[in-house]
C-alpha cells in the first residue's frame, strides 16, 4: 500500500509538471532533463507508461521550437533505446516510443549532418530504427501501426527534397538533399537505397491487397503526405494505389456486416487518397487514369452494397390468391374479396371529433399522417387523377359508412363535454393531467348545481367586448434617447466593418439615383450610412433649422452628428482602404448642401458640413501620408469642391523636406487635370516657391508653362 500511494504522489507531481510546460512552452528544456531519471527503463511500469507518453506528446508539440526539440531528442536517445531494449516491454510503452521516435528522426538526422563529428547520435538512432523495424510485423496492431508512421517519416527524410535556400540549409525541409556526397558518417546512395527498401515494404501492403482494414487506412493515410512532398516516389505510388482492390473479402468470403464496414473504409480512404491528388493538382499526368479508378470503385461500392437493384427470388406461393387463368388447371375456387364495408373499423365510444368520423382506415401510419404537408398546388394536381382511378364500389361503401356514421351520431344524446369537443374538434381522449385537474375548491355538486340555476341560453344578454388596446410605453428621457441612438449607430458601424474583408462589388453604381438598400453589401451599406448622416434633417423649414442649431449651440445629442463623428472615425481608422468611404460621404454633403441652400433661401441658418467634413478628414489623414503616396491626389481629384483652406494644408507639407515632391505633383494635378481650382493651385505653387527653397526647382518646371510673367517677378523678388 505504501509503495501504490507513492507512486500516486509521484504521478500527480509530474502531472503538475507536464501542465507548466503545457502552459509555458519555455520550460520543456527544464522539465524533460528532469523527468529522465524519473520515467527512465528502470522504473516501474505505470512511470513508464507516463514517461513514454509524454515524451510522445512533447515531441509531437506544434507549440515547441524546433531548435528546443532536436536538442532535447538527443537527450531521449539513451532513454528510447533502453526501452525497446527492455525484454517483455509493456505494449503501450513500446507504441509511445515508436511513436517519439518517428517525431525526432528528423532532428537527429539534421544533427548529424549538421555535426559529423559526433556520430553517437545518429547510431542510437539507428539502433531504435533497426529495433521497431524488427518487432513491426509480429506487434500488436498499435505498434504495427505507429511503426507504418515511422516508416514514413524514414522515406521522407532520406529521399531528395526541394531546397528552397541554399544558403539557408537550417531553414530549408530535412531530407537527403542536405547530406554532401563526402559525409564520413552518412552515404547519400546508401540512405536513399534504404529509403526505397523501406517504401516498397510500405507498398507491399496495397500489393498483395491486404484485408486489414486498420493496416491498410493507415499506410495510405502516410503516403499522402510523401506524394506531396516527394516527387521521385510519388508515381511510384499513385500506380501501386491504382492498382489496388479493396475487394477482396468481398470475393473470397461470405461478406458479413463487418467485412462490410472493412470494405466501405478502405474504398473510402483509398477514393479520398486519390481525390485529393486531383484537386492538388488537375493537370497531373495521371489524372485520367485516377479519375477511371475513382469511378470504378465508386461502381464496385455501389454494386456489393446496394441489393435494392437485384432481383427479387420468385414467391413460393401466388401472392393475390388463385389466379383466374390457372382457375382450370388448379380446379379451385378463387377467394372473393371481402366487402369493403366489413373493413371499415367502427367508431370509438364517446365524444369523436370530425377526423374520427371521416376516417375509414385502420393503418395507424395513414391515421397519423398530416395532410397539411403538402403543398396545395401537389394537391389539385394529384386529386383529380385519383379520383378517376378510384373503385366505384368502394368510393359508394365510404360514403355510405359516413353517411351511417353520421346518423348514428345524430341519435346519440349531446352533452356540454361532447358539444365542446365537437366544437374544437378534439377527441375524448383524456391524459393523467386532466384526471388530476381539481377546479378550484368547488366539488362536482357545486359546479352541477350552478349549471343548472343558469338562466337559458336565450334568455342570455348578449355580451359585446369593445377593441383592446395595450397601453402606450412609457416616454422616453432625453438620456434615454441618447444612449439608444448611439447604440443604434454602433450596431451599424459594426455591420459594416464586419463587411471590410469581402470582395468589393462590380456592379455598376448609378451615381445620387442609387437605391441604398437594393442589396446587402458594403457599397450599400456605405450609401445607407452617408445618406443617414446627409439627408436625415433634409426638408426642414426655417424655425426648425433655427431650433437645430440652438440645439447644436447647448451640445444636445443629435443623431446626424452622431453618424458623421463614427463616419469620421471610421475612415480615418484606416483611411488607405476607406478612402472611398470618405469620398462618398463628402459627395454626399456637398450635394446636401447645395440642396439645402436651393430648399431654405429664406432662411436665416442653414447648417453647412460639407468644408468642415472636409477639412477634418484632410487633417487626419495628411500626417501619415508617405512622400510617395498617391492617395492625396485621389482625395484631391474626387472631392466635389477645393478651397484655400484645402491648398493651405496641401502647401504645408512642404514643411517636411520629404514631402515636397507629393505637394508639388498634387498641385500640378490640380492645374492640369481641375480648371476651376487652377488659379487657387498656382497661387498655392508661388507660395511654395517663396517660402520653401527645396520645392524651387520642381516649381520651376512648372510656373513657367501658366504663368511666365509673373513667376519671372516672382524670381526677381526671391533673388532680391
Amino acid at each position: 500500500m505504501a509503495a501504490q500511494a507513492n507512486v500516486a504522489d509521484t504521478i500527480k507531481q509530474l502531472n503538475a509538471a507536464r501542465n507548466l510546460a503545457l502552459a509555458d512552452p519555455a520550460l520543456y528544456p527544464q522539465v524533460v532533463p528532469g523527468l529522465l531519471r524519473i520515467v527512465g527503463a528502470d522504473a516501474i511500469l505505470e512511470l513508464r507508461r507516463w514517461g513514454a507518453d509524454f515524451f510522445a506528446e512533447t515531441f509531437a508539440s506544434p507549440v515547441l521550437a524546433q531548435e528546443h526539440k532536436q536538442s532535447l531528442g538527443l537527450q531521449v536517445l539513451d532513454t528510447l533505446k533502453a526501452f525497446l531494449e527492455r525484454p517483455n516491454e509493456d505494449t503501450a510503452v513500446i507504441k509511445s516510443v515508436v511513436q517519439t521516435a518517428a517525431s525526432i528522426y528528423p532532428f537527429i538526422f539534421r544533427q548529424t549532418v549538421t555535426n559529423p563529428q559526433d556520430p553517437s547520435p545518429w547510431q542510437k538512432m539507428a539502433a531504435i530504427k533497426s529495433s521497431i523495424l524488427r518487432r513491426m510485423h509480429n506487434a500488436p496492431p498499435g505498434i504495427h501501426i505507429c511503426s507504418v508512421k515511422f516508416i514514413q517519416r524514414v522515406v521522407q527524410v532520406q529521399t531528395p527534397g526541394l531546397i528552397a535556400d541554399p544558403r539557408r540549409p537550417e531553414q530549408n525541409e530535412v531530407s537527403l538533399a542536405l547530406v554532401p556526397r563526402d559525409h564520413p558518417v552518412m552515404s547519400p546512395s546508401t540512405l536513399e537505397a534504404e529509403a526505397l527498401g523501406l517504401l516498397d515494404r510500405l507498398l507491399g501492403v496495397l500489393q498483395d491487397n491486404s484485408t486489414d482494414a486498420l493496416l491498410v487506412t493507415a499506410t495510405l493515410n502516410s503516403l499522402g503526405s510523401l506524394v506531396k512532398s516527394r516527387p521521385s516516389v510519388a508515381n511510384k505510388i499513385i500506380s501501386t494505389v491504382l492498382n489496388y482492390n479493396p475487394f477482396k473479402l468481398a470475393t473470397t468470403t461470405p461478406v458479413s456486416p463487418t467485412h462490410k464496414v472493412m470494405i466501405r473504409s478502405m474504398t473510402r480512404t483509398t477514393t479520398a487518397f486519390l481525390l485529393n491528388i486531383i484537386k492538388k493538382n488537375p493537370n497531373h499526368p495521371l489524372a485520367g487514369r485516377i479519375q477511371q479508378c475513382i469511378e470504378r470503385l465508386r461502381h464496385m461500392l455501389i454494386e456489393v452494397f446496394d441489393e435494392s437493384s437485384r432481383k427479387r427470388a420468385a414467391p413460393a406461393e401466388p401472392t393475390d390468391g388463385l389466379s383466374e387463368a390457372k382457375r382450370q388447371r388448379l380446379s379451385a375456387q378463387v377467394p372473393q374479396p371481402s366487402s369493403p364495408t366489413s373493413q371499415i373499423p367502427p367508431l370509438p365510444q364517446g365524444p369523436i371529433s370530425l377526423a374520427q368520423l371521416f376516417t375509414l382506415t385502420s393503418d395507424q401510419g395513414l391515421r397519423n399522417f398530416d395532410v397539411n404537408v403538402i403543398p396545395s398546388n401537389v394537391v389539385l394536381s394529384i386529386v383529380a387523377p385519383l379520383l378517376k382511378s378510384i373503385d366505384k364500389a368502394k368510393m359508394d361503401a365510404a360514403i355510405n359508412a359516413v353517411q351511417v356514421r353520421y346518423l348514428s351520431l345524430a341519435a346519440r344524446p349531446v352533452t356540454a363535454s361532447s358539444a365542446a369537443q365537437a366544437v374544437t374538434g378534439t377527441g375524448p381522449a383524456q391524459t393523467d393531467e386532466d384526471e388530476d385537474y381539481e377546479p378550484g375548491m368547488e366539488s362536482t355538486d357545486q359546479i352541477t348545481n350552478n349549471l343548472d340555476q343558469a338562466p337559458p341560453e336565450n334568455d342570455r344578454a348578449p355580451v359585446s367586448l369593445g377593441p383592446f388596446n395595450l397601453p402606450p410605453p412609457p416616454p422616453l428621457t432625453a438620456e434615454q434617447t441618447a444612449e439608444y441612438s448611439k447604440g443604434a449607430v454602433n450596431r451599424v458601424f459594426g455591420t459594416l466593418s464586419a463587411m471590410d474583408q469581402s470582395a468589393p462589388s462590380k456592379t455598376h453604381k448609378p451615381g445620387f439615383n442609387r437605391l441604398a438598400a437594393a442589396s446587402h453589401d458594403r457599397d450599400a451599406w456605405i450609401t445607407i450610412v452617408t445618406r443617414l448622416a446627409t439627408r436625415a434633417p433634409a426638408g426642414l423649414d426655417d424655425s426648425k433649422l433655427k431650433s437645430e442649431s440652438s440645439s447644436l449651440s447647448k451640445g444636445r445629442f443629435s443623431l446626424n452628428d452622431a453618424v458623421r463623428d463614427s463616419l469620421y472615425l471610421y475612415v480615418v481608422d484606416d483611411f488607405r482602404k476607406r478612402i472611398d468611404v470618405g469620398i462618398s460621404w463628402l459627395n454626399e454633403e456637398w450635394y446636401n448642401d447645395r440642396i439645402q441652400k436651393q430648399q431654405n433661401e429664406g432662411a436665416e441658418y442653414i447648417p453647412e458640413h460639407y468644408e468642415k467634413w472636409m477639412l477634418k478628414i484632410l487633417d487626419g489623414i495628411v500626417p501619415f501620408l508617405d512622400a510617395k503616396d498617391k492617395l492625396l491626389i485621389r482625395f484631391l481629384s474626387e472631392i466635389p469642391s477645393i478651397n484655400q483652406d484645402v491648398l493651405k494644408r496641401v502647401v504645408r507639407l512642404a514643411k517636411d523636406p520629404e514631402r515636397v515632391q507629393l505637394a508639388v505633383q498634387a498641385l500640378h494635378y490640380l492645374i492640369l487635370l481641375r480648371p476651376p481650382a487652377r488659379e487657387m493651385a498656382l497661387d498655392a505653387l508661388e507660395d511654395l516657391y517663396r517660402n520653401y527653397d527645396e520645392s524651387r526647382p520642381l516649381v520651376t518646371k512648372i510656373m513657367p508653362k501658366f504663368r511666365p510673367e509673373a513667376f519671372q517677378k516672382l524670381q526677381e523678388a526671391v533673388a532680391a
